[in-house]
């Protein structure tokens, strides 16, 4: 029988390049788990308790390394994906391999935009964030398209420079839009409509 693999990814913030590793599930509960970079300057690590896992993540968007709390079915069911507490896109990925490849190849188009950009442009990607406004237009233009979990209808929407921020104009509420890559765009396409976390 074959033992079931865990794949853990990030981007290293030292040399900047994407670091992948499989781990058994029977290892993960047991010992945990260890990432390094080939360059030596940054490791991901996955601690056990019995009841949760702390992670801690180098962060290839801002350079820090962030802390996260996870269950157990986030770190050996499904996939799971830790965000950066500055930027709020996400910096660490825990699933299938291929799922994994996918998402750090993102992150790594990401960073590389991050990096090239002066300031001098409003967007990270011009071209994607049109589209995913004009998706957003698209969404907001069918009845119940875009709605709070509050009851509201009131949305307005704050532009940022790789996202889009949605905000109930009645409670508060707010649900970011990622607006950077190829992937954030496919993840909207697929939607018909958009519900705000509301405060009821």
């Amino acid at each position: 029988m074959r033992e079931e693999m865990r794949t853990f990814g990030y981007l290293c913030p030292k040399c900047k390049k994407t670091v992948m590793a499989a781990r058994s599930v029977f290892a993960l509960e047991a010992a945990g788990a260890e990432v390094e970079c080939s360059c030596g300057s940054s490791a991901l690590r996955a601690v056990s308790d019995g009841e949760k896992y702390r992670i801690q993540v180098p962060c290839g968007l801002c350079g820090e390394t962030h802390g996260a709390t996870c269950t157990p079915s986030q770190v050996l069911d499904g996939a799971s994906a830790l965000a950066c507490t500055k930027t709020k896109q996400f910096c660490c990925f825990i699933g299938p391999e291929g799922a994994v490849e996918k998402q750090l190849q993102e992150l790594s188009i990401l960073a590389e935009k991050e990096q090239r950009g002066d300031g001098s442009e409003a967007f990270l990607d011009s071209v994607i964030m049109y589209e995913v406004l004009s998706e957003l237009k698209d969404i907001a233009s069918r009845s119940d398209g875009l709605t709070c979990g509050c009851g509201s209808r009131g949305i307005r929407m704050e532009i940022r420079r790789s996202a889009v921020d949605l905000i109930c104009s009645d409670c508060g509420a707010k649900l970011r839009i990622p607006a950077a890559t190829d992937q954030d765009l496919d993840n909207l396409c697929c939607r018909m409509k958009l519900v705000l976390p509301g405060r009821k």
